[in-house]
């Protein structure tokens, strides 16, 4: 039975987003809609095809970008949900600075990076930092604060120091957390990358589809934005496939739950 579940969850969806893409390819080609301002999907496969090898060196920096500003992401959220979690001061004072940052605008700040940095890979990279930074600290500060206390007791009880409860019983605790915040992020990775390209470079997926867009190439613009969505998913799987590797009761016990 949770089989076939399993199986309908996956088939709908399917079926719904191809009759989505039926209706759009019809109402274009019986000309509802002009081709010069939504392209088929037909149309934005072929020409995907065809600007493949144009983007390639494009795809490389971007995902270099991405790439570079995640794992950074990720290096920055660990010190910092340790700190604060060990040290209730640094949580109390940095906590509203962390709230405060995500309702400034990426894409009003980006202009200051590029001023400051230039325009090499560094402002894109800071870019991708800000948007993954943020979720990947808050789930992890929960995780950590959500550990049942008696245990921590017991293991003071043991003479067990700061570093091995952590290592033995916070870190494991808030590994779904972890990778929930990192689910997040790993999506935002590409699009941030984008975003800071948008601002000024020379390469890029972004510099790419800003050129196409201003020459009112809409199938080239839409078969960029299919790359940057198949690349963000692709990320997304694979840290779920990391998480699936490292804590393969976690997959199972979702799967219960549904």
């Amino acid at each position: 039975m949770k089989r076939l579940e399993s199986i309908e969850n996956r088939i709908v969806p399917a079926v719904f987003f191809l009759i989505l893409l039926v209706i759009w390819q019809l109402a274009v080609d019986l000309g509802a809609i002009p081709r010069f301002v939504l392209p088929t999907p037909t149309d934005i496969g072929r020409t995907l095809i065809d600007i493949l090898p144009d983007i390639y060196n494009h795809l490389t920096v971007t995902l270099a970008e991405a790439f570079a500003g995640f794992f950074l992401a990720i290096i920055l959220a660990l010190i910092l949900a340790i700190l604060m979690d060990s040290i209730r001061v640094v949580r109390e004072a940095v906590y509203p600075i962390l709230l405060i940052s995500q309702t400034v605008p990426i894409i009003a700040l980006a202009p200051l990076f590029v001023i400051w940095f230039g325009f090499g890979m560094l402002p894109k990279i800071v870019v991708v930092v800000l948007m993954c930074f943020f979720p990947i600290v808050v789930s992890l500060l929960d995780g950590l604060a959500s550990v049942d206390r008696d245990i921590i007791n017991l293991m003071k009880s043991m003479k067990a120091n700061q570093l091995q409860i952590f290592r033995l019983v916070k870190f494991p605790a808030a590994l779904v957390n972890f990778f929930s915040g990192l689910r997040i992020a790993a999506t935002y990775s590409i699009m941030g990358a984008v975003v800071g390209e948008w601002l000024g470079g020379k390469a890029g997926l972004g510099i790419y589809m800003l050129r196409v867009k201003n020459s009112f190439a809409l199938d080239k613009t839409f078969a960029v934005i299919l790359v940057i969505v198949v690349l963000s998913m692709a990320v997304f799987y694979a840290v779920r496939l990391i998480e699936r590797i490292l804590m393969p009761w976690s997959i199972e016990a979702s799967k219960n739950r549904r």
